[in-house]
């Protein structure tokens, strides 16, 4: 089994009940990174985690995340609801008018898909940003 498989492992079926939940399981994907990378967390009914899954990587300034494929993923692996967790490399917390913009249209497909985005984390290595506890979701 590879270090990658071993590691989901250890994550699949803790049960995500606040943002800083979701903050510590992306701590080893996104710590100390100098490009901006894009991670689903892919939830039960039970907001027990199913799988995190890898998006997109990018820039410095950005990275692209595609709606059709973040609600593929969500699909495939039957997941009741998301937690959408970015980075910013920059150590900027401030959701850009770019994320701002891209939650609202993954909350709006996830309405439709009985998918909903519960949380969006913007990523720094000293903290984060949730939409859901600044009520922007």
């Amino acid at each position: 089994m590879a270090e990658g498989e071993r590691r989901q492992d250890r994550i699949r079926g803790k049960k995500i009940t606040c943002a800083s939940d979701a903050f510590d399981i992306m701590k080893p994907h996104l710590l100390d990174l100098q490009h901006e990378e894009f991670w689903i967390i892919l939830l039960n009914r039970s907001n027990a985690v199913i799988k995190k899954i890898f998006i997109s990587s990018g820039g410095i300034a950005g990275t692209v995340a595609d709606p059709k494929l973040i609600y593929k993923h969500a699909l495939e692996h039957l997941a009741s609801a998301i937690i959408l967790v970015h980075n910013h490399p920059s150590g900027n917390l401030k959701p850009s008018e770019a994320d701002i913009s891209l939650t609202r249209k993954l909350k709006q497909a996830g309405s439709f898909l009985e998918i909903p985005v519960l949380d969006h984390l913007i990523f720094t290595d000293h903290g984060y940003y949730s939409f859901a506890d600044e009520d922007k979701l």
